[in-house]
């Protein structure tokens, strides 16, 4: 065990620790999680929260700790439910970072490497850490889907991804994410056959709009090749397909103050949001700071024939 993870782990216990005697009552949506949990410990599965919005993982997580460590389902307890999560993402974390870096993870489970700490304790995560909530554990199985996804393991790739959806319901698209990727990644580095096909896929900075379309005409030519792996991901649709059709909608609960609607602000959260936590990247690539501010300029005022679809 690496010592970072040591100290990553002693760092979530002393903060778990401190939240429960600060905060040792519910807090913010827990008043709706904690009741519905320990209805579940106590066997009580009829009984549900009309304000709670999101499928029952979470309450069944720590049904399985109460069954199988003998966990209490007080408020410490349940919080601690979450916190272990939050100890096994760099575990997974560093699996993904592997994967998209074409290296070879660390032998033991127990070294996660740095950067996989540094990105746990990106303050969302760290802050729902040790919270009774859904993100930690919805993101950790989110990021195993992907990574079991990457090594070729589709079955459980798929029933993680399913296991996600049971903490939030939008996880469908990130289990058909894992899907995509693994996809991209086997058509990218496959020896390719006398009789294959290659997928249109350049570099993002130097495709065009022209490439899009050369993308899109190639795709038909792989699609046989793929289409075995998405097997199992066909069925998971199906099963949430046919859960949106009995629930009448995809919000479980308070339907009516949770409504489905395209909200354009959120589009402009994120950008704020990513440049915010994500500036030591984008100042730290080949010419630092002017290289990235010719870049933003040729995107936004380039060439008539290109515009803000190229970069050259």
């Amino acid at each position: 065990m690496s010592v970072s993870y040591i100290a990553y782990g002693i760092a979530c216990i002393s903060v778990l620790k401190e939240v429960n005697q600060i905060v040792d009552e519910p807090y913010m949506d827990e008043p709706f999680h904690v009741p519905q949990a320990q209805a579940y410990c106590n066997g009580d599965y009829a009984t549900w929260d009309p304000k709670i919005t999101t499928p029952p993982g979470l309450y069944i997580m720590s049904l399985l700790f109460k069954r199988a460590f003998m966990f209490k389902c007080t408020l410490p307890m349940l919080r601690l439910t979450t916190t272990l999560t939050l100890l096994a993402l760099p575990i997974f974390l560093t699996r993904l970072s592997c994967f998209y870096r074409r290296i070879r993870p660390p032998s033991s489970l127990l070294e996660p490497t740095a950067d996989s700490i540094v990105w746990s304790l990106f303050p969302i995560a760290w802050f729902f850490g040790f919270l009774y909530y859904t993100e930690v554990p919805s993101l950790l199985f989110v990021v195993a889907a992907v990574v079991t996804a990457a090594d070729d393991r589709h079955w459980l790739a798929a029933i993680l991804g399913l296991v996600s959806c049971t903490f939030r319901q939008t996880n469908i698209i990130w289990t058909l994410y894992a899907y995509v990727t693994s996809q991209l990644m086997y058509l990218k580095y496959r020896r390719p056959k006398a009789d294959s096909q290659q997928l249109h896929d350049p570099p993002a900075e130097q495709a065009t709009i022209v490439d899009f379309y050369k993308c899109v005409r190639s795709l038909p030519g792989v699609l046989l090749e793929i289409l075995p792996a998405f097997i199992p991901y066909a069925l998971v649709l199906a099963v949430f397909g046919s859960s949106v059709v009995w629930n009448g909608g995809i919000v479980l609960g308070d339907k009516s103050n949770h409504v489905p609607a395209f909200h354009v602000p959120q589009v402009y959260y994120f950008f704020t949001f990513a440049t915010a936590f994500g500036w030591p990247v984008l100042i730290s690539g080949h010419g630092g700071i002017p290289a990235l501010l010719r870049k933003i300029y040729l995107r936004i005022f380039g060439s008539k024939l290109y515009g803000a679809f190229a970069v050259r």
